[in-house]
């Protein structure tokens, strides 16, 4: 099997485009969940849509497993190989296609770089609003597949909420087109349907992204408090005077103390925690929004508030928050980032008690996070090398997402299941939901080829035969009758 897949692979792609050789695949074993590895049997790396197009139908005639993949910035292992499966690598597929300024749009490839995008709209005054940390390598296809937010993820919603229009192709081969230039449609959304599936029901070929003017106006501020549960319920009281901030970001000492090491960021000494509140928009609503927001911050009881005062201290804070997690790389030789999410009122709660479970396993967590809308990103450090180490850690990783359930929370706000959350999909969900969710992502790829093995919990749901019928009608989720 293994040599005939090849072979017609190679009957596809160049021999410098289909890598095959243990010393080629080394680099896509994993993604930036490294604790996890497996050895692709190759790596396509096509040049067209076409060749995205024949590489899936191809598979889809052998049976063969395959990974659509990006940059490879998932924290879930949500880009992790399938063993005997191939990757397909989409990073020659970067171009914008277009770019309206009139209409706010910009129709780009998958393997255009998310940054990239706000670089050529900002000459017309216009942005793209999610902003994942890693916004400067991650791709635009891997941020549909995981629904990516970012910082400023409260005020402008995540990836779903600005894709119009998408051309894929299913992992049955089959090419579909959803949405377009304009919100103005009719019928179910498709787009927000597959935004979000992780790469279980094909890969995207081309994306229409709406764009947003550029602010007129910021004022970021950076409050440092004397313990963390003090940064947590200030986020409280921000959100419950009725502001919507653009971004409202809490980062504890572990993790100054790497941003520090890394970029040599200035905050406030002797802090448990910093808050940074950004608030932008017109400057007349601006200039009445920050005397609130001032008070507030003021009567959380803060060691200090420090406003920016310019472009450059704002990014200096900027810069600091969206290199926390490669800067904990100096604390720790390893790490493991999760991703759950709890109720704002209980973020101080959730903190004491991460705190506490920190405490009670002798394993540091550093955390950063997204608190305007209580996604959690605790960092757990261990190092590899130590004889039950990674398990020690998985295990803590484990009790603070039952922690966000029991408090009425989620396993994952950006970050995706993958394979890291698998087995906790069952402690948010029926039987019967999740059976939902299995003959939905049947109906999109019915041999079980895309992506196998991440999100669902225990087998694979039972292939579902194609029988010329639209996807969710395989699934029995919608009915011509």
């Amino acid at each position: 099997m293994a040599v005939a897949a090849l072979e017609r692979l190679a009957a596809l792609l160049p021999p410098e485009r289909l890598l095959r050789r243990p010393v080629e695949l080394a680099a896509y074993e994993s993604d930036g969940l490294t604790a996890f590895r497996t050895r692709p049997l190759a790596v396509a790396i096509p040049d067209t849509v076409d060749e995205v197009i024949a590489l899936v139908r191809l598979c889809h005639a052998l049976k063969l497993p395959f990974v659509a993949r990006g940059s490879g910035t998932s924290l879930s292992g949500g880009s992790l190989p399938i063993k005997g499966g191939i990757v397909i690598a989409l990073n020659r597929l970067n171009r914008i296609l277009k770019l309206n300024p009139e209409g706010r749009i910009a129709v780009v490839q998958p393997g255009v770089i998310n940054a990239q995008v706000s670089l050529a709209a900002a000459p017309y005054g216009l942005h793209y609003a999610p902003d994942p940390s890693s916004q400067s390598i991650c791709t635009l296809g891997g941020n549909v597949a995981f629904n990516s937010g970012g910082a400023h993820c409260l005020k402008y919603g995540m990836t779903s909420n600005h894709v119009l229009g998408i051309k894929a192709v299913l992992a049955s081969g089959e090419v579909v087109e959803w949405g377009g230039a304009s919100r103005e449609r009719n019928g179910p959304d498709w787009c927000g349907l597959f935004t979000g599936n992780e790469g279980l029901f094909g890969i995207a070929l081309e994306i229409t992204l709406q764009l947003l003017p550029k602010a007129e106006c910021f004022h970021t501020v950076l409050a440092g408090y004397q313990t963390l549960e003090q940064a947590g319920d200030a986020v409280s009281s921000v959100i419950a005077c009725g502001l919507l901030p653009g971004a409202i970001e809490i980062m504890d000492a572990l993790a100054l103390e790497a941003a520090k090491a890394a970029v040599h960021a200035e905050y406030p000494p002797g802090c448990a925690a910093v808050l940074i509140v950004e608030l932008e928009g017109p400057r007349e609503i601006v200039a009445l929004e920050r005397e609130r927001l001032d008070g507030i911050l003021a009567a959380s009881q803060p060691i200090e508030m420090r406003p920016a005062r310019d472009a450059d201290e704002r990014f200096a804070i900027w810069k600091g928050r969206k290199s926390a997690f490669s800067a904990v790389g100096r604390l720790s030789p390893d790490f493991i980032v999760q991703d759950g999410v709890v109720p704002r009122r209980k973020l101080g709660e959730a903190l004491r008690r991460i705190a506490e479970m920190s405490r009670e396993t002798g394993l540091r967590v550093a955390n950063v996070f997204h608190a305007g809308d209580g996604n959690l990103h605790p960092l757990i450090l261990f190092d590899g090398r130590e004889h039950g180490a990674l398990e020690r850690a998985e295990s803590l990783a484990g009790r603070i997402l039952t922690m966000c359930i029991e408090m009425g929370g989620s396993i994952t706000g950006e970050h995706g299941i993958g394979v890291e959350k698998r087995d906790f999909l069952a402690c948010m969900f029926t039987a019967d939901e999740i059976d939902c969710m299995q003959r939905l992502r049947a109906a999109f790829d019915p041999l079980g080829i895309a992506n196998p093995g991440k999100m669902f919990p225990g087998k694979e749901a039972p292939a579902l035969q194609h029988q010329g019928l639209h996807p969710l009608e395989r699934a029995g989720v919608i009915s011509r009758e």
